[in-house]
């Protein structure tokens, strides 16, 4: 796809939450769910042709912004930054896609029972959040949110447990673990199971979060075969 008609397709596909307000730009932080979005609905492809100043224009947002979004998801392995050479969308291959989700499974099963010794009533509260507004997305059959924020419930129990150590590497391998769930198409929503590991969390139930955790992994890994 060529970069002037990705630009249009972007601004034509996107939802009301990702449309440019007049006369405002966004920040890095405003930015970075619009991007994901764009390439969670495959609006952006590992085959796209895409340029930065193509992308500064599509989301109204000056390249120095857009470089920092665009690190960031490079360091979350989204994105791929070559020197002198186009950034591109990751492409996980099924070996790679298997070793994530084996490496989720061994820190996920301590981060949300540390998550429950851990989380406030406030922290609950943003769980419970992510997971109506998950709901909302899958609901509207706008995927690219669905699938982000779904991948943000996980960050948020990991910050929750207050391991520092658990909590970045699994900023490197959830965002990849959207993608790649994007990119095969395998998304029906999963909200009603993460409500179900709120309500554990909020019981300070290990045992049974641990157990939920598992169910949760064991559906993301049938749904990719």
């Amino acid at each position: 796809m060529s970069a002037h008609a990705l630009q249009r397709n972007i601004v034509a596909t996107a939802s009301p939450a990702m449309r440019l307000v007049p006369g405002k730009r966004p920040s890095v932080d405003e930015l970075y769910p619009r991007l994901f979005d764009a390439i969670l609905e495959q609006r952006i492809v590992p085959d796209s042709r895409f340029t930065e100043e193509g992308l500064a224009q599509a989301f109204g947002v000056s390249r120095s912004v857009l470089r920092r979004v665009l690190a960031r998801l490079a360091e979350q392995q989204v994105i791929i930054l070559r020197p002198n050479l186009r950034a591109q969308v990751a492409a996980p291959d099924a070996r790679q896609v298997q070793h994530i989700l084996e490496a989720r499974r061994l820190m996920e099963v301590t981060v949300v029972q540390l998550a429950c010794v851990q989380a406030s009533p406030g922290q609950v509260r943003r769980l419970r959040d992510l997971v109506a507004r998950q709901r909302v997305y899958v609901e509207l059959g706008q995927q690219g949110p669905a699938i982000r924020l779904c991948g943000e419930f996980h960050l948020l129990l990991a910050a929750i447990a207050g391991n520092r150590p658990l909590a970045q590497f699994l900023n490197s391998l959830v965002p990849l673990t959207s993608l790649a769930i994007a990119q095969q198409g395998a998304f029906a929503g999963s909200w009603h199971e993460q409500a179900e590991i709120v309500e554990a969390v909020e019981r300070r139930d290990a045992g049974t979060a641990a157990g939920l955790m598992n169910r949760y992994l064991d559906h993301l890994e049938s749904k990719r075969s």
